[in-house]
């Protein structure tokens, strides 16, 4: 049975990501698309890659009518969902890609966000959303919150590890370097390619990346503590892509059979030979993930890396990944493309 979906904010990277899985999936339709400042044109308009496809023409949210739909991605900005998503029908189904259903406490999203939950019933129903590790809570979900790209990353590299009891929890050290499309579409001066190309830089230094809350939140859940780890993202010059390179005091034949044991029957999770490293050139378009685990030359320590697509697996396939599991379809429908290379 064909299932009827909208996508709320499609003139974004990670909207045109969710078109573009979407036009593969076997029982998926996309009913309505919307745009802002772009309401009025077509999608091939805005994304000329999509030009092959049969779309609705973009039009504003308040123009679509949610009787007819089945699922909603919703695909805006932070600070906006919370509001969007209150008005949806409370019989339509919700994948949020933002940040505004992530953190369980609304006194964390202040911290990390700056402003007050302004949906606060519908934060208390909302699934954290990588599917890994909320499979079964997922599948019976009305709202899920996705979850933010790197923090995503993170967790695909130390939960097994924190569940399994192999590491030093003390001790985590998370480098992690990002493409500009996490950045999202918006013109901003650092991003220009002269501004950008060239060069790697860290950014939000110290402690102060809003993903850190994510972090904080789940790495507690699962070790039933509080778990601190430091992190520094960079901003690399490429378009998609992320590298998570994470320092753990472990023996490293103990993290890779905890790997081996967590994602033995993961279809999207690869665990590489001992000794070999992550890229993002092997995973760039698709919704893998690849983990890899080297012994360090100081005895005890151990170097995880992981790598993921940011617009695929740590945002629109794996929200459409939740969406399969809502809506009671095969979980990897949609979403076995091979990555893209070179």
């Amino acid at each position: 049975m064909t299932k009827k979906i909208a996508v709320l904010g499609a003139s974004g990277y990670t909207g045109a990501e969710l078109v573009r899985l979407i036009a593969t999936h076997p029982s998926f339709e996309i009913a309505a698309l919307t745009a802002d400042r772009k309401a009025g044109q077509t999608m091939g308009e805005v994304f000329p890659h999509l030009r092959h496809l049969d779309l609705p023409v973009l039009t504003k949210i308040d123009e679509v009518d949610f009787s007819a739909v089945d699922l909603v991605f919703c695909a805006l900005p932070h600070k906006t969902s919370q509001a969007v998503i209150s008005a949806l029908p409370r019989d339509v189904k919700i994948v949020d890609l933002s940040a505004d259903f992530r953190l369980r406490d609304p006194a964390a999203y202040k911290t990390w966000y700056g402003n007050d939950h302004a949906a606060l019933d519908l934060q208390e129903e909302a699934v954290y959303g990588l599917t890994e590790f909320y499979r079964d809570e997922i599948r019976g979900a009305r709202l899920v919150a996705g979850t933010g790209c790197n923090a995503a990353t993170g967790q695909f590299g130390l939960v097994p590890l924190i569940r399994a009891g192999v590491i030093d929890l003390d001790n985590i050290i998370i480098d992690l370097q990002a493409g500009v499309s996490g950045a999202g579409r918006s013109l901003k001066e650092n991003l220009l390619h002269a501004e950008l190309s060239e060069g790697t830089h860290p950014y939000a230094a110290g402690g102060t990346h809003r993903h850190l809350g994510e972090f904080d939140q789940e790495f507690a859940k699962w070790a039933g503590r509080p778990v601190t780890v430091q992190f520094t993202p960079h901003l690399m010059p490429a378009n998609r892509g992320i590298l998570a390179t994470i320092y753990v005091h472990g023996e490293a034949q103990a993290i890779h059979d905890a790997f081996a044991a967590a994602y033995a029957e993961e279809p999207f999770l690869v665990l590489l030979p001992m000794g070999e490293v992550a890229s993002t050139r092997s995973v760039r378009g698709s919704n893998f993930v690849h983990v890899g685990v080297t012994p360090d030359r100081i005895p005890g320590r151990a170097i995880v890396t992981v790598s993921l697509d940011n617009l695929t697996k740590g945002s629109s396939g794996q929200a459409l990944q939740n969406a399969n599991l809502m809506l009671g379809e095969a979980e990897t429908a949609g979403l076995m493309l091979a990555p893209v290379f070179p």
